[in-house]
């Protein structure tokens, strides 16, 4: 009888031994899954919301230009991307649709001068939805002392209400020609700041450390 006794014992101490070995392997395996699900879910809540966030526009030209000969990358283009790098900021170009922004040098500057004497507003590719920035870096070479006329499009096909534009400029001699003032009324919800920055075309494209250095003053200045 004894032995009976102590045969149901050792079973029942073999079962309670079984059982605490399962649970403690059911809690290894799903401690880490149930880890795993709130990192998941912090990382969800953390996700960029479109707040406070920043987008460097602009419209650019390779090809041949005026001091600085035959160039891959646009001058204006070289600065926009240094803005972004510095800042974070995303990038978007404005690219026209006409084939004929490929002319020579000369016969662009005269085409380009036609766009502004007939008040042209040239098409481009493509959009951005401005919903997700409230600062906006708007970049452009001087054409005739004014914005290319293609960037009148842009602004005028898109919402700026409530967001905050710096713009910046590339030149071949005549600054910013004060169109700080001429983008404001464009786009008369936005809050247009009136510290422009100008780079000549020829430091952005052959004294890049300098451009950079002119680039992070500015943005130093702005913040």
């Amino acid at each position: 009888m004894k032995k009976i006794i102590s045969v149901i014992l050792i079973l029942s101490l073999l079962f309670a031994l079984s059982a605490c070995a399962k649970t403690g392997s059911e809690a290894e395996t799903t401690t880490p899954d149930a880890t795993q699900t709130t990192t998941e879910t912090s990382g969800a809540e953390t996700e960029p919301t479109g707040e406070h966030k920043a987008v460097v526009i602009y419209f650019s030209r390779a090809g041949e230009q005026y001091g600085v000969g035959t160039i891959e990358k646009g001058n204006t283009k070289i600065v926009a991307e240094m803005i972004a790098d510095k800042t974070g900021a995303d990038l978007f170009e404005i690219e026209p649709t006409d084939s004929r922004y490929d002319l020579s040098y000369d016969d662009l500057n005269d085409y380009a001068k036609k766009e502004q004497a007939d008040n042209a507003r040239p098409e481009y590719k493509g959009n951005i939805n401005l919903s997700s920035y409230d600062t906006v870096y708007l970049g452009y070479p001087i054409w005739w002392g004014d914005l290319p006329m293609i960037v009148y499009s842009f602004l005028e096909n898109n919402n700026f209400s409530g967001k905050t534009v710096y713009a910046f400029c590339t030149h071949a001699g005549s600054g910013d020609a004060g169109t700080a003032g001429n983008i404001a009324k464009t786009i008369p919800d936005a809050a247009v700041s009136d510290d422009l920055l100008a780079i000549a075309g020829t430091t952005a494209q052959n004294e890049q450390d300098k451009a950079l250095s002119e680039v992070e003053e500015w943005l130093n200045e702005i913040k």
